[in-house]
């Protein structure tokens, strides 16, 4: 049997992920979203979220904006403290893992997201911390 996953508590961000399984990937489009599952931290459970995407190469790039709020988002202090997650891009699902990019790297993948969705620029702005950004990469 498989484990059960459970969407995020935001109302909006369940009715998107909802959205996003039922249309095969395109429930917003022009978006490129992709849904993240991650191993919750404390709970151990498994929790599922929307992000905007960019592909870098065979990697997908993800930002842990938080809508520029204070604090960094549930999903990426769980992969944090667990890397092995899974993303579904579209209709494919597959094993991956994950982990915050580099100082090298950062600032070209920062100005890549921003391409991708410039309100993170307005994001970055809102609040002192340091808004990480997150490489995928395919497991195995």
């Amino acid at each position: 049997m498989a484990e059960e996953v459970f969407d995020s508590p935001n109302p909006w961000v369940a009715r998107h992920i909802r959205d996003y399984v039922e249309t095969g990937g395109v429930a917003r489009p022009g978006v490129p979203d992709l849904l993240l599952t991650t191993r919750g931290r404390r709970s151990g459970r498994l929790r599922r979220t929307v992000l905007v995407y960019a592909r870098d190469g065979d990697r997908y790039v993800v930002t842990a904006s938080n809508g520029g709020a204070d604090e960094h988002p549930a999903w990426y202090l769980n992969l944090t403290h667990d890397p092995r997650v899974v993303v579904q891009v579209g209709t494919e699902t597959f094993a991956a893992h994950a982990r915050t990019a580099g100082s090298e790297e950062k600032p070209r993948l920062w100005r890549l997201m921003v391409e991708v969705m410039p309100v993170y620029q307005e994001y970055r702005d809102r609040t002192d911390r340091d808004i990480p950004v997150v490489v995928i990469e395919r497991a195995g």
